[in-house]
């Protein structure tokens, strides 16, 4: 695996560190949909701020592992995007829809557990 996925707790953690290939982004999204499985993870935190560029491919592989996450039962907030990059993806039309994004690693666990607080207990 190109990409290194922590456990912290109840969230998984993945530092992007360099450019991925297709291959290595369909890998990373395969991967973290079975790590929350299998660590019954609450969370994920991908952090993209050694990218320098986001394709079309790698947005929507993005926002696809956020769903297919979601599904399984976990949230996941995108941290780290540089300004140069938002920039571009605006200016494509390149959007990440209704996933959370923050500033940094620290930004983004105060996420999800914000995250996890609002989708708490049913009162009802």
């Amino acid at each position: 695996m190109a990409v290194p996925i922590l456990k912290q707790g109840d969230i998984l953690i993945a530092s992007i560190q360099a450019a991925l290939t297709d291959h290595d982004l369909v890998e990373l999204r395969d991967e973290l949909a079975a790590r929350v499985g299998k660590h019954r993870s609450r969370g994920v935190v991908i952090d993209v701020t050694a990218l320098d560029v986001m394709d079309s491919f790698a947005t929507r592989t993005l926002r696809g592992l956020a769903e297919i996450t979601r599904l399984r039962g976990a949230r996941t907030v995108i941290v780290g995007i540089q300004p140069d990059v938002a920039f571009a993806m605006v200016q494509l039309g390149m959007g990440l829809g209704e996933i959370s994004t923050a500033l940094d690693l620290e930004e983004g666990l105060e996420a999800l557990a914000a995250l996890g607080r609002e989708g708490g207990v049913d009162d009802g």
